[in-house]
């Protein structure tokens, strides 16, 4: 013992210290506990969104599950903490990295991935009819070692196997014909795992710009990050019963309750939740494009909106809005341009030459990105090239110079994957720049602008067809790139980039990062395992003929349908398809230029991203509401009504995610499920 006031206060400051490092430490049993439960969600999805039809338990970026379980979790680690003082079975930060770890396989085990996977893999046999001609021009294109040589296993595939309904699951697990399936899964296996390392790697360089050099809010992670904070500074019991939380959370609650059980037992009358807004407009002149206008309201969305910034929240709906005013305008002015000058797209949602505006917007706001970070890309290269040093290796899933020579080894690797397969070489490295192109855009629309269901309107190839045509590609260059497309960069309403870079911001004070990245590996490798399993037995159970894949086949199909068009008749660069993308890439200077120069600009950039995107189709008046109630409260109340109001919508979040879990447990075991959230 020594009577040293400041040798004591010095020690007490270490003991603080080392608690705090000790704090950052994510424990081996949270790591477990996250890829459990991830594992356990690949496994139940498939049954609960093909076959039992109930709400998505991975749908969009901020999925059902995973957050669902979380809050049960603190709600648990909560109690205990209460009844066993001192008893800190997991914190707070740990809960949070098991939710993330969760949130990167619930998208893999449905659209992320599994979801058109072994479709993909069938379609152009299965489907090959004599009208469409398949046989004779596509199936002689396709590589033997991408799709089972076994016309018996794909009938199978898609009719269940003889008796498979009464079979348990293990014995349908023996009965799938393995030798027609071992080749062709080991082979794309390996190629989306090469692809996952590279976004991986993407992750790791980039993270810094949007998390240290932007600071960019997290509109999606606000609320695991509220509920985090509390646990760990023992306030959870506070945060839950806030007045204003407890109101926002019954009103879902309630809402969800009687349109439930109204859903189970139609005597008992629903709110309307969906309004048919259209019905109010003509089919014809200047507001003929609102003519299907439709107002979904889902509490959650509202609260996104409402925690998302203003300026960010406004420019969603507005150019939803202009963006659907513009197809009128074009008709009162006469200007009427034939869906076919569209001609061949393989974008999931476009469907008029006026939405091509995006390709040119994509590129320009990715041009705007790289600028933005034109000094952390010096860095990297001098990184990766070993004239700088690199600092806080601790706080890094891994160094940036492995990181930079893994991206281009791991890009070399798919360009030359690509190449192997029929894309000529210097079609490859464009085709594979434009998917990550895309898919980084994407990501920063997803993450800043915290809209957790988000769908491309173009698709990577629809761009390189705009500048080059189909002719460069070669036939089978388009079969190569069209199917890589489909299965990997064009469906990302459950993408893997975003969930990364949220995975990374969560862990960004973690001292054991190295643990966490090879955790997160582990997990993707299992989890690509266990979601081709449950989705093979699950088809080979029932039949994909009596399962709710009716968006899967048919957008399989219209890829192979779109190939088979372009391999017969090759396709120049059309007048409207280019006119439209140069305005897109002209309204997107405008606006990233007021954006960055002028403080006072109102609208956000990715707002004009998601004008013709299907999610808009669902979210704009959630982003409407969100915004108004966000500008009024700034405006009358300032900052102390909006930390108030702000646990309402807290609330808003939390009881929709709850009765949306609650409901998709009871339509396990139901005839059919009560959808909270959208498909």
């Amino acid at each position: 013992m020594t009577d040293n006031p400041q040798q004591l206060n010095a020690e007490e400051t270490s003991r603080t210290e080392d608690d705090q490092r000790a704090g950052d430490k994510i424990r081996l049993r949270a790591l477990l506990l996250g890829l459990g439960f991830a594992l356990a969600i690949c496994l139940i999805t498939p049954f609960n969104n093909a076959y039992r039809q109930g709400t998505p338990l991975g749908g969009g970026h901020f999925p059902l599950a995973p957050f669902y379980i979380l809050i049960w979790m603190m709600l648990a680690v909560a109690v205990i903490r209460a009844i066993f003082k001192g008893r800190n079975l997991l914190t707070g930060k740990e809960l949070l990295v098991a939710w993330a770890l969760m949130v990167l396989l619930s998208g893999i085990a449905w659209t992320g991935l599994a979801r058109t996977f072994f479709i993909n893999l069938t379609a152009p046999y299965y489907f090959a009819t004599v009208e469409n001609r398949w046989e004779e021009v596509l199936q002689p294109m396709l590589p033997d070692s991408w799709y089972p040589q076994s016309q018996e296993a794909i009938a199978d595939f898609y009719n269940g196997i003889a008796g498979g309904r009464q079979m348990g699951w293990i014995e349908v697990l023996k009965n799938i014909p393995w030798d027609a399936w071992l080749g062709p899964l080991l082979g794309w296996a390996g190629f989306v795992l090469l692809c996952y390392l590279v976004m991986v790697c993407i992750i790791n360089l980039l993270s810094k710009q949007p998390l240290f050099n932007e600071r960019m809010n997290f509109p999606l992670l606000r609320v695991p990050l509220l509920m985090q904070e509390a646990l760990d500074n023992n306030e959870f019991g506070r945060f839950i019963t806030n007045r204003f939380l407890l109101v926002g959370f019954l009103v879902p609650v309630v809402l969800h309750l009687i349109n439930g059980l109204s859903f189970y037992n139609p005597s008992i009358p629903s709110i309307p939740t969906l309004i048919l807004a259209g019905k109010y407009f003509s089919k014809y002149g200047l507001f003929s494009g609102f003519y299907k206008l439709k107002i979904y309201i889902y509490p959650a969305f509202i609260g996104f909106a409402f925690l998302t910034s203003k300026q960010i929240s406004f420019s969603f709906w507005f150019f939803y809005i202009a963006g659907t005013l513009l197809i009128g305008l074009l008709t009162f002015l006469g200007i009427n341009i034939p869906a076919a000058a569209l001609s061949v797209t393989f974008g999931p949602t476009i469907s008029r030459p006026e939405e091509t505006q995006m390709i040119g917007a994509y590129l320009v706001f990715f041009l705007f990105l790289a600028w933005l970070a034109r000094f952390h890309f010096l860095d990297i290269i001098l990184n990766g090239f070993g004239f700088r040093q690199e600092e806080n290796l601790e706080s890094e899933w891994f160094s940036m110079r492995l990181s930079f020579w893994g991206f281009l080894a791991g890009s070399l690797g798919i360009v030359i994957w690509c190449h192997y397969f029929g894309i000529p070489f210097w079609i490859s490295i464009l085709v594979v720049g434009a998917f990550f192109l895309f898919t980084l855009v994407a990501m920063r629309v997803i993450c800043q602008g915290g809209i957790a269901y988000f769908t491309l309107t173009a698709a990577p190839l629809d761009a390189l067809m705009v500048f080059f045509g189909s002719k460069p590609f070669t036939t089978v260059g388009i079969l190569v790139a069209g199917v890589v497309q489909k299965i990997l960069f064009v469906d990302l309403r459950e993408s893997l980039l975003p969930s990364l870079l949220h995975a990374r911001k969560v862990t960004e004070k973690v001292s054991n990062n190295r643990w966490i990245f090879v955790t997160v590996l582990i997990t993707l490798i299992a989890g690509i395992a266990v979601s081709f399993l449950a989705m093979l037995a699950l088809c080979y159970k029932f039949g994909v003929r009596e399962l709710q894949l009716d968006w899967a086949t048919r957008t399989t199909i219209t890829v192979y349908d779109n190939i088979y068009s372009l391999a017969e008749s090759p396709m120049e660069p059309g007048k409207w398809v280019a006119i439209f993308t140069v305005a897109g890439a002209i309204v997107m200077m405008v606006l990233v230029i007021g954006y960055h120069r002028f403080y006072w600009w109102p609208i956000h950039p990715i707002g004009y991203l998601t004008a013709y995107s299907s999610a808009m189709w669902y979210l704009w008046f959630s982003f409407f509401v969100g915004w108004l109630c966000n500008a009024l409260c700034m405006r009358y109340g300032g900052v102390v009504l909006f930390k108030k109001l702000r646990n309402f919508f807290i609330g808003l979040i939390i009881g929709d995610f709850f009765k949306a879990g609650s409901w998709a447990i009871y339509g396990l075991f139901s005839y059919s499920s009560y959808l909270v959230l959208p498909d």
